[in-house]
């Protein structure tokens, strides 16, 4: 058993990257449990407009979250260049289709910085952080916020 001697700021993050449009975001690679290539999905009657549909996942109905439709943003046009990331948070699995994976990150938490205080952006409750990597300006998502319980399931 290892004792963790580094301190909490200094403790790094690992990240999943991912561009959704011009716009580059990313998860907690602790939460991704695989990143597939698209796989079009079986709509499902009187879902959240987010809400693709499902798809067959080894024998698992997987629900897939169009991120940008989430996020309110156009649609995700739904081809062979997108990708699903599949993640789990809090029991509940979940696919989300983005444009492209970009890189895998490792950030000290100090990196990471508070969003902005912005009440007319609703997206911004989706936001848990922001770094910048190489010029870049990466948003952290909250998948809890992104995924809350029952969001996933027709009403």
């Amino acid at each position: 058993m290892t004792v963790e001697t580094e301190s909490p700021s200094n403790a790094e993050v690992e990240l999943l990257s991912f561009r959704l449009a011009e716009q580059e975001y990313s998860v907690d690679i602790m939460s991704v449990r695989e990143i597939r290539s698209w796989t079009r999905a079986t709509p499902l009657p009187h879902a959240p407009a987010h809400v693709r549909g499902v798809i067959n996942l080894r024998g698992t109905v997987l629900p897939v979250v169009d991120l940008s439709t989430r996020l309110g943003m156009p649609p995700v046009e739904g081809d062979a260049r997108n990708v699903i990331i599949v993640v789990q948070v809090g029991g509940q699995s979940a696919g989300l289709l983005v444009d492209a994976v970009s890189d895998i990150l490792a950030l000290p938490r100090s990196a990471l910085q508070a969003p902005p205080e912005l009440a007319a952006d609703t997206a911004h409750n989706f936001i848990e952080a922001l770094t910048i990597v190489e010029g870049r300006m990466i948003r952290v998502l909250d998948l809890g916020a992104v995924l809350p319980n029952g969001t996933l399931e027709a009403a």
